[in-house]
């Protein structure tokens, strides 16, 4: 038996957590899935994620993911929660909640690079590795070597004018009613950008778009291969649980090999 770890994904509309195989990055057992509060406010989080917790019958340290910046274990930003979360120290408030068990609180986006780059498309890279989460906006996380540079905000970045997320998100595909064809030429043209500023080895895509990444992700026409993310939708919880076993701490949040 593998060493395990626990995840904890936090969404917009669910907060997700399973047991992880780390040595494999499999789920352990089926994640467990509670809708995210509304108000999503600290508290209501923390109550949430400590439920999930209480269900699996975990007893160990915990990673936890949030749609936020996170530097030394305080949030900085809020996507999709509520913006009480701002300034919060998350990684207080999450270990309280726990029982004052060990607590690793990382970008979600991050973590789903991070099990990515381990387990998933960009295993077998010798390189710089580029994670982006197509959704709403655009998330981003960066690898060089398994090592993680924490909170990039490349959905912010502008390029001719417009946040790239502002072109190129998949959100903005549906709210023009683009076609592949259309929305990948703003792909291209974002993705350009990125390359010529960070020269990467590899893009992955990831966000629910990615299952349909056979009528887009062919008509890209940067540089650097795309392909899509391969763990889907249990990417945070991994991420999230690799953080928590391997750097305990904020090693991940400081940029340490996860």
């Amino acid at each position: 038996m593998g060493a395990r770890g626990f995840g904890v994904d936090i969404g917009g509309s669910g907060i997700k957590g399973a047991l992880v195989d780390l040595t494999t990055g499999e789920l352990v057992e089926e994640r467990i899935k509670i809708e995210t509060p509304r108000p999503a406010t600290p508290a209501a989080v923390a109550a949430t994620v400590a439920e999930i917790v209480a269900r699996a019958g975990w007893s160990g340290p915990v990673g936890i993911t949030l749609p936020s910046v996170v530097t030394s274990g305080i949030a900085r930003t809020a996507a999709n929660i509520d913006p009480s979360w701002i300034g919060t120290d998350a990684r207080a408030l999450f270990s309280e909640s726990l029982g004052g068990r060990g607590v690793t609180v990382l970008n979600d986006a991050d973590a789903a690079g991070v099990a990515e780059d381990r387990f998933g498309a960009g295993k077998d890279v010798d390189g710089v590795v580029v994670l982006l989460t197509f959704g709403t906006g655009i998330g981003s996380a960066i690898l060089h070597r398994g090592v993680l540079l924490p909170n990039t905000e490349l959905g912010h970045l502008e390029v001719d004018g417009k946040e790239a997320e502002h072109r190129a998100a998949s959100s903005v595909k549906d709210g023009k009613g683009l076609s592949y064809k259309e929305w990948a030429v703003e792909v291209t043209r974002v993705l350009r950008r990125y390359e010529d500023l960070l020269w990467p080895d590899l893009f992955i895509a990831g966000g629910g778009i990615s299952r349909k990444h056979d009528k887009w992700i062919p008509r890209l026409e940067n540089r650097t291969p795309v392909v899509p993310a391969a763990l889907l939708n249990t990417a945070g919880i991994v991420g999230a649980a690799l953080a928590s076993a391997d750097a305990p701490s904020d090693a991940v949040e400081n940029g340490i090999a996860p």
